[in-house]
């Protein structure tokens, strides 16, 4: 089951439901039955609403026409960089026909009528593009029907075009039309499911540049992070965290130096009925600096949880255990998962192991938030990516309903899935409700990284078998880490998703080459899953899936003796389960075949190369089988022997998401992501040690820094199929490109993930 009809079913609803188009007043709005509108926030661009049943009717749901012309599309998804709401926005003015000057975004806050609230998943475009296309259809089908009518024509007489309705050489805009009143058509389910969507050759915004529409406010100041939110009379406040993510307790607390601060006005221990935050202590001030200070002056003594002596060494000799077992783990319906009788009979096997180490997020936008109660409703004032993960948290912790928190809507300064997780919600509204006043939480960099939701460790096995021949008969696919989604989202996963695993840690592995009898295996790393919260960050589980994969591909290849590429292409024949279907996936496996050519190509693949350099590649189609997104990277590398230092000096990336919306918001996601790859793959990684991980500043934890950016080339297909995600994609095929590279260039092979100097060293003695 795809994880996107697993959601609906897990309770919140994506089908569309009978559409209204209606006029009020001097404004003109469209939308989806739903409950009463939501309070917005003026100061964000933002997020797309997913429909969900309710008993009233709320004409303006998804967009809304002013007298003056003025189109104000609601977005629910969340913006941190990538400008959702440009590319939603565009999608829905391109259906009505609008003038794209006169359209503006509002990124809304929680309310039931939005269904489910979550930017995640490279799902945004994805999802929100039928939803969008038939409600921008309806709203020119009815404007038209109504300036007919105004202008005494038969509507088969008019045409839509740049926010007017046209009938010959007369015309009416759509605030005309508003100003002049009069009801409008309304749609039935049925009949919405049949308007027609333009023509891909009649689309005069999709594909096509345009300004974003936040730019300015992010320009001059009036666009709002989290840590900007600000109300009269709230107080500050910085945690100290216990020595472990769960389980610790708090013994006794000495506030008697941290009370000789300026400003200091008490400690707060977080009592939390969520088990969120357990043995949390806050300092409370009248200015954060005053927080800050105080808090380290806090003589704390806890009582430590059970993973007090964890270490990075531990989960991955947990994890080895587990993936050299025939037993234990979830295996994936592949189609055919018995492999054991075709490595008996192969004439040769290729087994190897590949490990990738933890990875903080290390947004730029420490953790925050604002929490005051406000006419008997808990507001909480903070960017998230997931309201409708975290509001179920927060009824939980204050004992009281959903319905009486709000999650107000402001700009993130990086999310990349730290801020699924809305875990640094609780201590905040917590700490307000314990105060009886405003209260903002400011993690530091340091709080911030130690209360990260990282990055899993992982182990995988990968096996294939071949007969005498060389063709391949068998593989095996045996991976292990924590399981973010058993953890901070349980009951999805018995609600919706299979249940049996956690998709989101084995994505990937489940590929589209032709390898005959196929076995996955995903395997939860208990160790990992108590010890610490495993998170959600940009790509999840193919981050790690397609490490092994593709790194493994290539080792294939060579034991074969045949070129990566012409490899790889082989096993990409469409056949089979490897087809595709409509509408997502149509062309299967040809189209991932088909970047891989192009990137190759492009790259200039079987050219000379000056000493100790080479080319590497590497392919994957995202990260569902049900929404993929083909991609291939090319990496171009040079490697110190001496030092065993590596300079990337160029990755050419080719990408086929179908349908490209936003062409300047495609390039800039795909360049993030790229980089992000490049970043993990030389440059971050951590490990635990006595329970917390090690690095938690930038002396020590170092992502890629500008001077070591390679010369990009980066290609979209162009296509008129479906447009999936491109928010992570990239990121999965950027090590191990680079990992083929290094041993094209000196016959160093890396399994581990961070590639450092000292790696490179050992492989070439080695």
């Amino acid at each position: 089951m795809s994880r996107v009809r697993a959601l609906a079913e897990a309770g919140h609803p994506l089908s569309r439901r009978r559409f209204l188009v209606t006029m009020a007043g001097s404004a003109l709005a469209f939308g989806f039955p739903r409950l009463a509108d939501a309070a917005m926030n003026p100061a964000m661009p933002g997020n797309t609403p997913m429909p969900a049943t309710a008993p009233e009717l709320s004409p303006d749901l998804w967009f809304s026409i002013d007298a003056d012309g003025v189109i104000r599309v609601n977005i629910i998804r969340a913006e941190m960089g990538q400008h959702v709401g440009t590319a939603l926005a565009r999608i829905l003015a391109d259906e009505l026909e609008a003038d794209w000057s006169q359209v503006r975004i509002i990124h809304v806050d929680t309310d039931p009528k939005w269904g489910l609230m979550v930017t995640g998943g490279s799902w945004s475009v994805w999802q929100t593009f039928p939803v969008f296309s038939r409600a921008g259809a309806a709203g020119r089908i009815a404007l038209i029907e109504a300036g007919a009518k105004l202008m005494g024509v038969a509507p088969a007489h008019c045409t839509a075009r740049s926010g007017h309705v046209i009938a010959g050489g007369r015309s009416l805009s759509y605030g005309e039309i508003v100003r002049r009143g009069g009801a409008l058509r309304s749609f039935s389910a049925d009949e919405l499911d049949k308007l027609p969507i333009k023509p891909v050759a009649e689309r005069r915004l999709i594909g096509q540049p345009a300004d974003a529409l936040d730019i300015a406010r992010k320009v001059d100041g009036t666009g709002l992070y989290g840590i900007d939110a600000k109300v009269p009379g709230m107080v500050y406040a910085r945690p100290r965290l216990p020595p472990t993510r769960n389980g610790s307790k708090v013994v006794s607390v000495d506030d008697s130096a941290a009370r000789k601060v300026k400003g200091y006005i008490r400690s707060l221990v977080i009592d939390d009925p969520s088990q969120t935050v357990p043995g949390w202590v806050l300092a409370i001030a009248q200015s954060y600096p005053a927080a800050m200070r105080a808090a380290d002056l806090l003589k704390i003594e806890w009582q430590a949880g059970e993973a007090a002596d964890l270490s990075e060494q531990q989960l991955q000799e947990h994890a080895r255990g587990l993936v050299d077992r025939s037993d234990g783990g979830v295996r994936l319906d592949v189609g055919s998962d018995e492999t054991a009788s075709a490595f008996d009979a192969a004439a040769s096997t290729l087994d190897q192991v590949y490990t990738t180490a933890t990875v903080l997020h290390f947004q730029l936008e420490p953790l925050n938030a604002l929490a005051f109660e406000k006419d008997g409703v808990m507001e909480v004032h903070t960017g998230n990516q997931w309201q409708s993960l975290v509001l179920p948290t927060l009824a939980k912790a204050l004992g009281r309903p959903e319905s009486a928190i709000v999650m107000r809507t402001y700009l993130l300064g990086g999310g990349f899935g730290r801020r699924l997780n809305g875990d640094y919600a609780v201590p905040a509204v917590l700490a307000a409700k314990a105060l009886g006043k405003p209260v903002k939480l400011v993690l530091t960099r340091e709080d911030d990284a130690r209360f990260d939701s990282v990055r899993s460790p992982s182990v995988q096995r990968v096996r294939m078998a071949f007969d005498a021949k060389g063709e391949v008969q068998a593989m095996e696919h045996h991976a292990c880490a924590g399981w973010p989604t058993k953890v901070m989202a349980s009951p999805l996963l018995a609600k919706g998703l299979d249940g049996r695993y956690d998709p989101f840690a084995i994505s990937g592995a489940d590929h589209w080459y032709d390898v005959g009898r196929q076995l996955v295996r995903a395997i939860p790393n208990e160790l990992a899953n108590t010890g610490f919260r495993p998170g959600w960050l940009r790509s999840v589980g193919p981050g790690w899936t397609n490490w092994a994969l593709e790194s493994f591909m290539d080792e294939a290849a060579l034991h074969l003796k045949q070129d990566p590429v012409a490899f790889r292409l082989k096993l990409l024949d469409g056949k089979g389960r490897n087809a595709g279907s409509a509408p997502n996936a149509v062309g299967g496996a040809l189209r991932q075949a088909e970047v891989v050519r192009r990137a190759a190509q492009r790259a200039g693949w079987g050219s000379p190369l000056p000493k100790d350099t080479g080319l590497g590649i590497a392919t994957s189609f995202g990260q569902e089988r049900d929404m993929p997104t083909w991609g291939a990277c090319v990496a171009r590398v040079h490697v110190d022997r001496k030092s065993g230092a590596v300079t990337v000096e160029k990755l050419t990336v080719v990408v086929d998401a179908g349908t490209i919306v936003d062409p300047d918001g495609a390039l800039a996601q795909t360049q993030g992501a790229v980089l992000w790859g490049l970043s993990m793959a030389l440059h971050e990684g951590t490990a635990f040690a006595n329970g917390l991980v090690r690095d938690v500043n930038l002396d020590t934890y170092t992502p890629l820094r500008i001077a070591d950016v390679p010369v990009l080339d980066i290609h979209f297909v162009d296509s008129q199929q479906v447009p999936v995600g491109l928010g992570e994609p990239g990121t999965t095929i950027v090590a191990p490109a680079i990992g083929n590279a290094i041993f094209a260039a000196v016959g160093a092979r890396l399994r581990d993930l961070p590639i450092t100097s000292a790696s490179v060293r050992n492989a070439l003695s080695a």
